[in-house]
């Protein structure tokens, strides 16, 4: 590790190393400019495209969720985020990680930070992030392996030279969670300045036995040297909590489908004391960006994570014998480390070839990834919980199940040109090449060495054709792939290493329209086809089966702005049909039909307003359905609400009311027979200052 540090430090400091590519200011005081935005409409993203490109010239779905809105909702995770972008699901990733499914593909791994890969699997804070930007089909160009369905990138709040700024927050809500946050913004001279952004939470929520906290800090430095700017940020989170797999299945009629046991919302499947995740993290980047020469500008970002995580679990392993039977049970523990460096650098250069304008991009990214990971089995005094009178059973770990060390090399080359042809035809064409390297050594046993080299083309075009300035029409094609040691590659079975990876082609066509410049309605219509398939063993925690190939068919309709300028809405509707191809009744896991979301924000006057939202899921299966008794997730539709007061300029209250008819629902699963009930109704109460 020391080594690793020394290395990142060398090349922190060495004015070649590597951003994600961001819009240039026109304040020459503003250090590092992350996007454009007016309150929940966001006007452009320097992600989908790693250009500065106004979002309707994007020929694909993005869907921004600004600072605002996740300020108006009281948001504090991913899975808060996404419940109100239609198109996502949310996974329970064992109450340990942020996880989630994007067009029937489900990922622990598609999360970038400002561009940059960030796929250890943990839980991610938001009191640092600007917007996050859900980008949605596979995008390999961009991002190279993974990026299947689409991917999240959190966009990290900048320094400003522009003035001092302080702020900060506390809420607490009426189940005894907690936090409080700080936001300082001081410029240090006209051209430099630091941002402080820090966060402690004290967790709980309507579970027995459930809690946990989680505190971060997130200093960064940020230059204006003339053509050129450099920023350094470093951040240190700590998250310690109780591992929660939520509720099993029980059985329904004869040949239908498994459903979650009801009237045990709050009961905790598990062992109190036993049931721990914790994860410790240093994560330091750099960002240099700059002009070479007129329209030709250079940016670069360096990224060094060091992650130490472990999770212990005793979980329901099986369907409930009955309403008041027997849940069979299982346990492991599992510790990984992981050690990420990346590097990526980006050119673009803004050039006319007669009345044709293009805007180029060439890219280049390498990285390297070490982790170890082991799991340990649990020996349960009582294999089996008895609902009708819970005692929880001890558990000891035995030896060694799993222990595994691996590490993955990477390399990408990709180049992008934005071709104009007048004012009404854009065409978007790119290739990226990637070279994935992963070696690795099975330690159980008599150590098993594994190792696989894929080198894979992913190409991109898209067609845009503009009848009117603040109407696009589009059409795209993608494609992506996935190699077999998986999105976390800790290790590699003998069959797997001979294997193909997994490849994602999408089809997508749609439609923008700016209704005015602070309100946006768009369509798509797509089609994503998995090939080599794989998916994981509901049956087995630890294995996955093979699939052959699957299609998800989707339409997506969204609306984002002002609709008068008291007035704003964010939501949308998807439709999307998952399946094995050639066999219905194969359904893909955590894909509903429908969903529906619906946020509206309504300012009374200056100084009061208020908010409502609707979110409705149709069923979708916990897992995979590859059986009569799959268990299947009931529909639900959930309200929620707020209430804002301004008492000056400084100072702001805000209560959010989640669920407020007191539905009784099922927000999301692991597998069969870990599913997650949703909150009773609550309240959570924030005050923020600003100076």
């Amino acid at each position: 590790m020391k080594s690793k540090l020394l290395l990142s430090a060398a090349l922190l400091a060495f004015p070649t190393a590597a951003t994600a590519a961001e819009a240039e200011s026109d304040d020459s005081r503003t250090i590092i400019v992350t996007g454009k935005a007016d309150g929940y409409f966001a006007e452009n993203s320097v992600t989908a495209t790693k250009t500065d490109t106004p979002l309707i010239d994007v020929p694909q779905t993005i869907s921004v969720v600004t600072r605002e809105r996740l300020d108006d909702q009281a948001q504090h995770s991913i899975a808060d985020v996404l419940r109100y972008v239609p198109g996502t699901t949310i996974g329970q990733g064992e109450g340990n990680r942020d996880q989630i499914t994007l067009r029937g593909q489900n990922t622990t791994a598609d999360f970038f930070l400002d561009g940059v890969r960030d796929d250890v699997q943990y839980y991610r804070g938001l009191y640092n992030i600007e917007r996050i930007e859900v980008l949605k089909g596979p995008f390999a160009l961009i991002f190279g392996r993974g990026g299947s369905g689409g991917i999240i990138n959190r966009v990290q709040k900048t320094p400003s030279a522009e003035a001092l700024a302080i702020g900060g927050s506390a809420s607490v809500n009426t189940f005894g969670a907690w936090d409080v946050t700080a936001d300082i913004n001081a410029p240090i001279s006209g051209n430099a300045a630091f941002r402080l952004n820090a966060n402690y939470e004290s967790l709980d929520n309507h579970r027995d036995f459930f809690e946990g906290e989680r505190y971060a800090i997130n200093p960064y430095f940020a230059v204006n040297l003339g053509q050129w700017q450099l920023g350094l940020s470093y951040e240190y989170v700590n998250d310690d909590r109780v591992t929660d797999r939520g509720v099993p299945s029980i059985a329904t009629a004869a040949g239908q489908p498994n459903r979650p046991i009801t009237g045990y919302r709050d009961t905790f499947i598990g062992v109190p004391g036993v049931n721990r995740a914790g994860l410790e993290a240093h994560i330091v980047k750099a960002r240099l960006d700059g002009e070479l020469a007129e329209n030709l500008n250079w940016s670069t970002t360096l990224l060094y994570g060091d992650y130490d995580k472990y999770y212990t679990n005793v979980f329901a392993n099986g369907a409930a014998t009955g309403q008041t039977g027997t849940v069979a049970l299982s346990s492991y523990t599992d510790p990984t480390t992981r050690q990420n460096f990346i590097a990526q650098s980006n050119l673009v250069w803004d050039v006319n070839f007669g009345s044709i304008g293009n805007k180029i991009l060439l890219g280049l990214e390498y990285g390297d990834q070490d982790s170890t990971n082991q799991r340990r089995n649990g020996t349960l005094s009582s294999s089996t919980l008895n609902l009708a009178n819970i005692v929880y059973p001890t558990v000891t770990f035995g030896a060694l199940a799993r222990n595994t060390e691996s590490d993955v090399q990477f390399f990408s080359a990709y180049a992008q040109d934005q071709i104009s042809f007048g004012a009404h035809v854009d065409l978007v064409v790119g290739l990226r090449y990637d070279r994935f390297e992963i070696k690795g050594t099975d330690l159980v046993g008599t150590p098993r060495p594994f190792a696989r080299t894929d080198e894979k083309v992913s190409p991109r075009v898209g067609l845009i054709l503009k009848p009117r300035d603040n109407i696009s029409v589009y059409g795209s094609y993608s494609r992506s792939f996935l190699p077999r040691s998986g999105d976390q590659f800790l290790t590699m079975s003998a069959t797997q290493q001979n294997l193909a990876p997994e490849r994602f082609t999408n089809y997508e066509v749609g439609a923008k329209w700016d209704i005015r410049p602070d309100l946006n309605v768009t369509l798509a219509l797509f089609q994503l086809d998995r090939t080599n398939a794989t998916t994981p063993d509901p049956n087995n925690v630890t294995a996955t089966i093979n699939v052959g190939e699957t299609r998800t068919k989707g339409v997506e309709l969204a609306l984002t702005g002002r609709i008068t300028p008291n007035w704003q809405v964010s939501g949308g509707y998807t439709y999307q049909d998952a399946q094995l191809r050639g066999n219905g009744f194969v359904r893909l896991a955590q894909v509903p039909k429908h969903q529906f979301a619906l946020w509206n924000r309504y300012d009374f006057n200056s100084s009061v307003g208020a908010g409502i939202g609707v979110i409705h899921q149709s069923s979708q299966f916990a897992a995979i359905r590859t059986s009569a008794t799959t268990t299947r997730l009931p529909a639900f539709t959930r309200v929620d609400a707020a209430l804002f007061f301004k008492a000056n300029e400084r100072i702001e209250f805000q209560v959010n009311v989640e669920n407020l008819l007191d539905e009784s629902y099922f927000s999301d699963a692991h597998n069969n027979n870990n599913i997650t009930p949703g909150a009773p109704i609550n309240a959570r109460f924030t005050a923020r200052v600003k100076f």
